[in-house]
């Protein structure tokens, strides 16, 4: 899988094995059904190979108990397999695996186990073709978490961006007694309250950092600095306007540099809250018909103490 998406399966390598016998191929140790093409008198049984995973939870495209293959890649193996000029079979039944090169190892790096994809990542795909600079596969693969929740019955679902944020919230337990799911979206503020709109998922916690958030409530959609930067002057303006300071930003080039400016006249939580008043009024901008709301990440204690009061 070679792409410019920001994923982990960026450059790996798919290992595609057909076999007259089944007892020819190598699965995956987790027992499983294969889904089963059938072309004229012809059977395709495919299987989860090594590195690919067994989906053992509900809430996922893949049904529960068979490979963690999305629907599309299975249309474009039933297109080939139903294509006699392309593969002149005979009459039989053939068995199949799907296999990813140290996918096993990969997928510990992803989401698969917390929603029950095991021994290797999935093989994604909406559409069947890789766009360039689309990050796909990261968009596929929240969507699946976000599947996986609704499914599950969730309250709701808490974003977050980057491991530091992801790690704070899975250590507070209310989230977990409200039974909110915690999602890694990345950069993909935008997309993933999207996802979840469109699920139906209407209350949504979001945590980042300082620098994140006010990404955010300058308007940007995806947080990646290949989006643009921050706006230092406007920054500065909205400091002066509504905390009346007049910061330096020729001294440094960063949020939380400015913050610590503000630190030394005890304004540095105002501005947190500055920030995050304004990140959630452009949130609500954009999806006026979702309960949620962010949060900056260096006052998470008494954030999520707030927040489980609130819902």
């Amino acid at each position: 899988m070679d792409n410019d998406d920001l994923d982990v399966t960026k450059g790996c390598e798919i290992v595609v094995s057909l076999s007259y016998d089944k007892d020819d191929l190598v699965l995956n140790e987790l027992e499983h059904k294969p889904y089963i093409l059938k072309s004229n008198n012809n059977i395709l049984e495919i299987y989860a190979g090594v590195g690919v995973g067994v989906v053992t939870k509900d809430g996922l495209k893949p049904p529960k108990n068979y490979p963690a293959i999305n629907p599309k890649p299975l249309e474009v193996l039933e297109k080939l397999f139903s294509t006699p000029k392309t593969y002149p079979l005979k009459p039989k039944t053939y068995f199949c695996t799907i296999g990813v090169t140290n996918g096993k190892e990969i997928a510990k790096q992803t989401a698969n186990a917390k929603v029950g994809v095991l021994g290797g990542i999935s093989i994604l795909g909406t559409t069947g073709w890789v766009k360039p600079i689309s990050a796909t596969a990261y968009i596929d693969s929240i969507e699946q978490e976000l599947n996986y929740a609704k499914v599950n019955d969730c309250k709701g679902v808490v974003f977050t961006l980057g491991n530091t944020a992801y790690k704070k919230a899975i250590q507070n337990s209310k989230f977990k007694i409200q039974n909110y799911y915690i999602v890694e979206v990345g950069n993909f503020v935008y997309d993933a309250i999207s996802l979840a709109n469109s699920l139906n998922i209407k209350n949504i916690v979001f945590i980042c950092g300082i620098g994140k958030m006010t990404k955010v409530a300058q308007g940007f959609k995806n947080t990646h600095n290949r989006f643009g930067g921050i706006d230092l002057e406007l920054l500065k303006d909205d400091i002066y306007q509504e905390l009346d300071e007049n910061i330096d930003i020729n001294i440094t080039k960063t949020v939380k540099g400015i913050s610590l400016q503000l630190e030394l006249n005890n304004k540095s939580k105002k501005f947190y809250n500055m920030i995050e008043d304004k990140a959630n009024k452009q949130l609500k901008e954009w999806f006026n018909n979702i309960n949620i709301k962010g949060h900056i990440l260096e006052d998470i204690g008494n954030i999520l103490k707030n927040n489980s009061k609130d819902n």
